[in-house]
């Protein structure tokens, strides 16, 4: 992975490589620094971990054991709406990954409002605890309510994004407002790998549905996070920067939508 095209920059400069690996769901312990270290071997340069997840300290062992310097893995964390203060929470989060940074900075969800949060952010921004600071799961509404009282404009919202949840009004809202939409679940938490539509683009390209789906994405730009603690899934996930999808299996892959072009961030709030 390397090149212009395997990264992204933000609106405050920052820039962030366009695919990243997702902790979510992976337990800590073992299981969590050994698909972390995989990645850094096989070449990812992106962690994407978070309070909720509570294995924020096996991916600073991974990353402490790769022998990389800390400017060369750009390392997001989220904070945990359920808590009060991100600026305390930021604090043990570096203690917990070992680092003296964090490259971004996201509000998990808007849980209690838009705006409650975001000066904790700043502080975390302004003590260069967060190199750069973002939100997560935002609809429009509350991008404006909270850029209307921003200091620090937030500069990415990370949201489920795949084919079959191709939010196209949120995508097109972020892009005018100068925030980078970030993807997770780009495989639909796996229901999109079986999808006879996504299994034909595969097939006839000789690549996996995973390359094609996390291809989906960064062909357009958007940067994105995919989960897997296995190493050959993620030697497999990493290569999508060798080719391209036709315009036509871009509309097809567009086609899957059941979101309506939603400008939603989710179906459903689960807090």
């Amino acid at each position: 992975m390397d090149g212009d095209r395997s990264d992204v920059r933000l609106a405050d400069g920052t820039v962030m490589p366009l695919l990243g690996l997702g902790v979510w769901q992976v337990a800590d312990g073992p299981s969590c620094v050994h698909a972390v270290r995989s990645a850094l071997q096989l070449g990812y340069r992106h962690i994407d971990t978070a309070q909720a997840y509570g294995n924020e300290a096996s991916v600073g062992r991974a990353f402490r054991e790769s022998g990389l310097t800390r400017e060369e893995v750009f390392i997001t964390t989220k904070f945990f709406p359920r808590r009060r203060d991100p600026l305390r929470e930021i604090a043990t989060s570096i203690d917990e990954l070992g680092v003296d940074y964090v490259d971004l900075y996201l509000v998990h969800w808007p849980a209690g409002g838009a705006t409650w949060a975001w000066p904790g952010m700043e502080a975390a921004h302004a003590r260069s605890y967060a190199r750069a600071i973002g939100v997560s799961n935002f609809n429009p509404d509350e991008l404006d309510e909270l850029l209307g009282a921003a200091t620090v404009r937030p500069v990415v919202d990370q949201v489920q994004f795949n084919p079959s949840a191709h939010r196209k009004a949120l995508l097109d809202a972020c892009v005018e407002r100068g925030v980078a939409l970030e993807a997770y679940s780009p495989l639909g938490t796996g229901a999109l790998l079986d999808d006879p539509v996504v299994a034909g683009v595969a097939d006839r390209l000789g690549r996996s549905p995973a390359q094609v789906l996390l291809r989906w994405c960064v062909q357009r730009g958007i940067p994105v996070v995919a989960k897997s603690a296995h190493r050959d899934r993620l030697a497999e996930n990493a290569q999508v920067f060798d080719f391209e999808l036709a315009a036509e299996d871009m509309r097809r892959l567009d086609a899957l939508d059941h979101t309506g072009g939603t400008s939603a961030a989710l179906e459903r709030k689960w807090w």
